[in-house]
């Protein structure tokens, strides 16, 4: 089976990771997997397995007023429409909102079933009154649409009225893929240092403002411990601004990108989560499943799905409160044994996650679109399925 997947671009980001490991996992298991970006291959931080066709539209860009982005969208499904006649795969993917929608217009009329995916809960991130428009409108027309949690595929039931929505999470699979950059965290922080860490794009939605306010309430009692963040975005400087302000300089580390996250998890006392909002955090599992516990904002949608509160982690209401967070750090910071414990527990899931059990809902939904029969080489538990 030939499988297209089409996306904006290999920038840093989670819809950019998971790209990533599902082409690596289609291809391992013998597919034929081809990569679409709107961007050029210069902006790409994660690199696809060799056997990955990528093509790049080189169609990304920034439009001015309403007619200029008509135009501009109008040659990128265009563009995509040329990739599927000549590539001729028998399902495409859209990875996130944008992707999805021209996907399901590119494809209208070809032979190749087409799955729109969602990959943040939808009501939380305004697309704009066209894109919310367009969804509302395309989406009935996919063969299916994939949701990361129960909540979001009820939104989209409801909203879109588009009946074919299923729920597949994101897979976790160890060893977690090291990319470049390696940064180790023995030239960011000391041996001796307690680390808090947290990692993502430094943009609003992370709530990494919020996070350095919350380490801010409890820095001085808790002196041994070091807030890390790692990542890049576009509200590094305000943060940097905001660690100033608070004199935590020598407290709360920005790093930048890293590709070696493994590393990290191994090196972290304690992951947190202080997004205003999520689709299904890779972050929480792939913490968890190095071993570590994880105190999480309880945002729409993804961290109740996966953390179960008090068990393995913890789930801090209302979401945004910068004292209710600090208050959720502080009693497993403070607590070695209990800290360790869910620690221990958070291991298991890996079992909820794993790559067999997920990629056999891929397998299941494209039987459902019709694709056709493929032979499936499945290297997890060694069998071959028609």
């Amino acid at each position: 089976m030939k499988i297209l997947l089409f996306i904006h671009s290999l920038h840093y980001g989670g819809a950019e990771r998971v790209a990533m490991n599902l082409s690596s996992e289609w291809v391992a298991q013998g597919q034929d997997v081809c990569v679409v970006t709107l961007s050029s291959t210069a902006s790409d931080f994660y690199s696809l397995h060799h056997s990955v066709e990528r093509i790049a539209l080189d169609l990304a860009g920034a439009t001015s007023g309403l007619l200029d982005a008509v135009s501009a969208n109008m040659r990128r499904m265009l563009a995509l429409r040329r990739v599927l006649k000549r590539v001729r795969p028998d399902v495409v993917i859209g990875i996130e909102t944008r992707p999805s929608i021209l996907a399901i217009l590119a494809g209208r009329g070809l032979p190749c079933a087409v799955i729109a995916t969602e990959h943040i809960h939808p009501p939380m991130l305004f697309e704009g009154k066209l894109w919310e428009c367009l969804r509302r409108w395309t989406y009935r027309f996919a063969d299916k649409v994939v949701a990361l949690t129960e909540k979001s595929r009820v939104w989209l039931q409801e909203q879109c009225n588009c009946k074919a929505v299923a729920v597949i999470p994101n897979s976790i699979s160890l060893p977690i893929p090291v990319v470049e950059p390696v940064l180790s965290p023995q030239d960011v922080v000391s041996a001796e240092r307690r680390v808090l860490l947290a990692a993502g794009r430094l943009a609003e939605q992370k709530g990494f403002d919020i996070l350095i306010d919350s380490f801010g309430r409890i820095a001085s009692d808790f002196p041994a411990w070091d807030l890390v963040i790692l990542g890049d975005g576009d509200d590094r400087r305000p943060l940097e601004e905001q660690v100033k302000a608070a004199g935590l300089n020598d407290r709360v580390l920005l790093p930048g990108q890293v590709g070696n996250m493994p590393d990290w998890y191994e090196r972290a006392d304690l992951y947190v989560l202080s997004s205003r909002f999520e689709g299904f955090s890779m972050t929480i599992v792939e913490a968890m499943a190095s071993g570590c516990a994880v105190v999480s904002f309880d945002c729409d949608a993804g961290p109740g799905d996966i953390i179960t509160h008090g068990h393995d982690g913890l789930l801090v209401q209302p979401v945004g409160d910068p004292q209710e967070l600090a208050n959720a750090l502080s009693t497993l910071m403070r607590d070695d044994e209990t800290r360790s414990l869910m620690a221990l527990r958070a291991r298991a899931v890996v079992d909820r996650f794993s790559v067999a059990r997920v990629f056999s809902m891929w397998r299941d939904l494209f039987a459902q679109t019709g694709a056709g029969p493929t032979t499936v080489i499945d290297r997890h538990s060694v069998q071959v399925t028609e």
